[in-house]
């Protein structure tokens, strides 16, 4: 099984809230100065912390499953306080790029990541153009789960499938959209997070049932008759998903602090600030509801 490969930025992994404004504020000298002066204090775990630190806690000695590679826009110089703290929470991440001041993003697709995750939507949206699975980190607060597992809620459409259904909601209507996915056998196309879904499916075939580290929630507005066309699709394409939500427009964030989700990925901008005030939260900038 091929590892599954984490790309984060580092604002996506601790919180770097603090320093980042003295970089808006000052200017890039002042916060070189500020995080020379404070490299060897610990930064505050960020948004995307727990679902990096259960991932790696899935290695081994014998078998390697997971790797997360840094790629963040500090230098090397500046980020020395970043592996620091990454050292000082016995994070397994030994590969990184600091891209001093650009974008890190050439690099994702030579380092063959299958899921990225970052606080600018810049290099988020260009890793979805290229067909990797992305999101923008909404940066707020660091929100422990209560549980050992490893739990990601997934919206449906524009995240695990494509915008198809939602494109016939937005230019038919609702009754439309009602009559024809309720009667549709055609399997949905695929989304951005589609592949890294599949790839979490292949860990979580590895252990029995009452042993695995991975819990799924699909957490989609749809209700019935629509969520005929999402049950045939993951039947078509073998999906494992544990528990799933079909919430008919229901707020989505009390459903994911109960299933205790480490995050969520939403394509809906206000349907990420909602959940983000329960869990974290990452944005997918995908589809018709994302226009460029």
């Amino acid at each position: 099984m091929s590892i599954l490969k984490i790309g984060i930025s580092s604002r996506a992994l601790f919180d770097l809230g603090e320093s980042h404004e003295i970089f808006k504020k000052e200017g890039i000298e002042e916060y070189s100065n500020y995080q020379k002066k404070n490299e060897n204090k610990p930064l505050k775990k960020g948004v995307a912390f727990n679902l990096v630190e259960k991932l790696l806690k899935m290695n081994d000695k014998k078998e390697k499953l997971v790797e997360v590679i840094l790629l963040s826009r500090n230098s090397s110089d500046t980020g020395l306080r970043i592996f620091n703290s990454i050292e000082k929470n016995n994070l397994d991440i030994s590969r990184a790029v600091f891209s001093g001041g650009e974008s890190p993003f050439p690099y994702v697709g030579a380092l063959d990541i299958d899921l990225f995750l970052s606080a600018d939507v810049k290099d988020v949206r260009m890793a979805i153009e290229n067909n990797i699975a992305a999101a923008h980190i909404f940066t707020d607060k660091y929100k422990p789960s209560d549980s050992k597992q490893l739990r990601i809620g997934f919206d449906a459409d524009a995240v695990i499938f494509s915008d198809e259904s939602e494109v016939t909601y937005k230019k038919k209507g609702l009754k439309t959209y009602l009559k024809e996915e309720g009667a549709s056998k055609k399997p949905m196309n695929p989304g951005p997070f589609n592949g890294f879904l599949k790839k979490l499916n292949l860990i979580q075939s590895e252990y029995s049932a009452d042993k695995c580290p991975i819990r799924i929630a699909l957490v989609t507005a749809r209700a019935a008759p629509a969520h005929k066309r999402v049950i045939n699709t993951l039947r078509k394409e073998n999906i494992r998903i544990d528990e799933t939500f079909f919430l008919g427009g229901l707020a989505k964030g009390k459903f994911l602090k109960g299933f205790s989700a480490d995050i969520f990925f939403d394509d809906l901008t206000e349907n990420c600030l909602e959940a983000t005030s329960h869990v974290s939260t990452g944005h997918v900038p995908y589809g018709i509801n994302n226009p460029k």
